[in-house]
């Protein structure tokens, strides 16, 4: 995380439809979709659960999943109800993530989703029993890859026979295991999750390797894995733009301000991606929603149209380069409100280098990003420490932030 050593916070455990979440807002549950392509009405359905249960804020996070706001102890389940008749893909157990456009790109070495669900049919044994934090990558090669996404293990198509396997990380800081044919993937996954279970249960990956080190995990698929060189790091894959799917139709990314919208703003934007000719969404990695099945023909004219409706249809748009938690009143732990402060920073964000943001945090847990980022922003007792690469350089008053970080901004551009 980004905040100062002497100030991190435990985060708490990662919510979920059967098991919601306290927040300063109520109870907040997470949707984790299996990567199928959620139906138009579907949507629409899932955004009007949010308004009739919670208080129709609905989110999409980092790692792509939908989070809904809101709920109380009464209307939780009837949320969980109302999703499950909406009949939308998702997963209550152990994360494994996919491709935003698995099935749908023309790049992918294998069929993901059949993969993805008997890995989550073989992990369902481990959810009590593991950390609920623990995911599984799965990157089966397509456009839209996970090279950047943190996970505990990631298996990459190496060909279209066999995964290349490594642990606790992304792409670049992943400890390499070798590669396992493709046909004993989910064997594998479920012997490194067994041996996690046994040494460390309540541990992430990566502190279980520090602390007793790889020797463990290596031998438990030393009859499965072979030695392999580590795939090459790829060019960022960026989900906001046009993405041309094997049909000939195209997907349309675009990003949620900050990471969140309300319900009735997501029923204009499915009403006009109806109207486009879309066929449903999809929720992407880096708060994104995919529009999927777009003709060609009208894929300019729904980016208009959801740009108007206030969403990042546009890669270069400034406020991408702004991450910020709920923070207060939302969040109980906020000590400013992050998110409300987010919108102000966006024209000094537009001038930093390519790769880096700004991360506003409503505390010193350092929610919504927890890689070092270039600045960061933390509230304490109702001001924000400014840190630059994660050192302390000042104290303001949340009024004065917006100018503390475009001076910062200035200092740090080149001449």
């Amino acid at each position: 995380m980004n905040a100062p050593a002497q100030t991190s916070l435990r985060r708490g455990a990662c919510p979920g439809l059967s098991a919601p979440m306290a927040t300063g807002d109520g109870l907040l549950a997470r949707l984790t979709p299996a990567g199928s392509t959620i139906a138009l009405d579907a949507f629409a359905g899932l955004g009007a659960a949010a308004r009739r249960h919670g208080n129709g804020i609905v989110e999409i996070t980092s790692r792509g999943s939908i989070q809904i706001r809101g709920l109380s102890t009464a209307s939780a389940p009837l949320l969980a109800a109302g999703v499950a008749a909406l009949a939308i893909d998702a997963n209550d157990g152990i994360p494994v993530l996919t491709d935003s456009l698995a099935g749908l790109g023309r790049h992918e070495y294998f069929d993901t989703h059949a993969l993805a669900a008997g890995l989550r049919r073989a992990l369902a044994p481990f959810a009590g029993r593991l950390s609920a934090k623990v995911s599984v990558a799965l990157d089966g090669g397509g456009a839209l890859h996970l090279d950047t996404v943190v996970a505990d293990i990631r298996l990459r198509a190496v060909g279209s026979a066999y995964v290349h396997v490594a642990l606790a990380g992304d792409a670049v800081n992943a400890v390499p295991l070798g590669a396992v044919a493709l046909d004993r993937a989910a064997e594998c996954v479920t012997l490194l999750f067994e041996t996690l279970a046994a040494s460390a249960p309540r541990s992430r990956m990566r502190d279980a390797i520090q602390g007793d080190g790889l020797l463990a995990f290596s031998a438990a698929v030393a009859g499965l894995a072979v030695s392999f060189p580590v795939p090459a790091i790829r060019p960022a894959a960026d989900p906001v733009g046009v993405h041309r799917l094997a049909s000939g139709a195209n997907a349309l990314g675009i990003s949620l301000p900050f990471g969140h919208s309300d319900a009735e703003t997501l029923s204009r934007l499915v009403a006009a991606a109806g109207q486009a000719g879309a066929i449903g969404v999809r929720p992407a990695p880096g708060r994104a929603l995919l529009l999927i099945g777009v003709p060609a023909g009208m894929t300019r004219k729904l980016a208009t149209a959801a740009a108007e409706l206030g969403f990042i249809a546009d890669p270069a748009d400034p406020r991408r380069k702004v991450v910020a938690c709920a923070g207060a009143p939302i969040c109980a732990s906020g000590e400013i409100a992050a998110r409300t402060l987010a919108p102000a920073l966006a024209d000094a964000a537009g001038a930093l280098r390519d790769g880096e943001i700004i991360h506003v945090s409503g505390c010193a847990k350092g929610c919504a990003h927890p890689a070092p980022v270039a600045l960061a922003v933390f509230g304490r007792d109702g001001c924000c420490d400014v840190c630059a690469e994660g050192a302390l350089i000042t104290t303001v008053t949340p009024a004065a932030l917006p100018e503390a970080i475009t001076v910062l901004v200035r200092s740090r551009s080149p001449a």
